[in-house]
């Protein structure tokens, strides 16, 4: 079998650094690549045996993952977030894979663990990440959120909860917020770098195309309170990015067409509609709520 240097890139993780490093403690390597943290991140990583080097700080991560995987030594790389843990069962399977020639890279499903609640539905599972790899095949650019580029053969896991990285995402509403509010600046940059010009519908179409397309045509439903809150949150996300981008160009007034705005709402009236005649959702206050709204509209 090759050899494996797991990969974590940190910034003030000491809340979380412990759990996820003694979940990859049978790993050849342990990388950690922190960003100046001012809280105690280091000094328990390196108690740890981790190997420790610095990168300056980013607003996210993905700027200074190519930098901390060049520090790893082995053949094989597993890419590990600092509120993330390897199952047993999923150890076993990339050991195995690593000695198997012809295979470049792993995509691997994860387990996203958001107020408590394992998320079954609403795009949220099993969401899948390359995080296993060859080391030379697989490279990450600095755009936010980013797919790496990949050469070579890939492999994809089931989408088995045995062999899921565990992610305890967010943990508080607070923690949400917060970085959505961090997120959605640089979305709304983005957006604005590539000359996107704000148009009023925007605030209105995308965030109720958020959340019909999570919570109906990906049964954010199945999961109960946790998915209707989630699609709202995520609904939420496209509202202030539009927001943001609108800031960017200077709060521009325009004329809203109560035509347009009248056909956006009937439209997305007629979708829920749809929705509620097409399944059967398990939270009956919840399906009586959007059938009251759509009778209104």
């Amino acid at each position: 079998m090759d050899k494996i240097s797991v990969v974590v890139n940190t910034f003030n993780e000491e809340k979380n650094i412990k759990r996820a490093l003694a979940s990859v403690l049978w790993a050849d390597e342990i990388i950690v690549c922190d960003m100046h943290s001012d809280d105690k991140t280091v000094e328990i990583a390196k108690k740890m045996g981790a190997k420790i080097f610095y990168h300056k700080k980013t607003e996210y991560v993905e700027p200074a993952r190519n930098f901390a995987i060049s520090k790893a030594s082995n053949d094989w790389v597993l890419i590990l977030d600092a509120d993330e843990e390897i199952p047993e069962k999923l150890v076993s399977r990339l050991q195995r894979m690593a000695t198997d020639a012809s295979t470049s890279f792993v995509e691997i499903p994860r387990k996203n663990i958001i107020f408590g609640h394992f998320m079954k539905a609403s795009m949220w599972w099993p969401d899948y990440h390359i995080r296993f790899f060859k080391k030379g095949s697989v490279v990450w650019n600095t755009k936010i959120h980013s797919k790496p580029q990949t050469s070579g053969t890939g492999s994809k896991l089931e989408a088995e909860e045995e062999l899921a990285i565990i992610h305890f995402n967010y943990q508080t509403v607070f923690q949400y917020v917060n970085r959505l509010n961090r997120y959605t600046d640089i979305e709304a940059r983005d957006l604005q770098s590539a000359g996107i010009k704000f148009h009023w519908v925007d605030v209105v179409e995308k965030p109720l195309r958020e959340f019909l397309s999570r919570f109906f045509a990906n049964r954010g439903f199945d999961d109960g309170l946790h998915g209707l809150a989630l699609s709202f949150l995520q609904s939420f996300s496209f509202l202030v990015v539009y927001l943001k981008l609108w800031e960017l160009q200077k709060f521009t007034e325009e004329e809203i067409d109560p035509e347009k705005l009248n056909q956006v709402f009937r439209k997305s009236g007629k979708e829920i509609c749809y929705w509620l005649k097409l399944i059967d959702l398990s939270q009956d206050p919840i399906k009586r709520f959007f059938q009251k709204v759509t009778n209104r509209l």
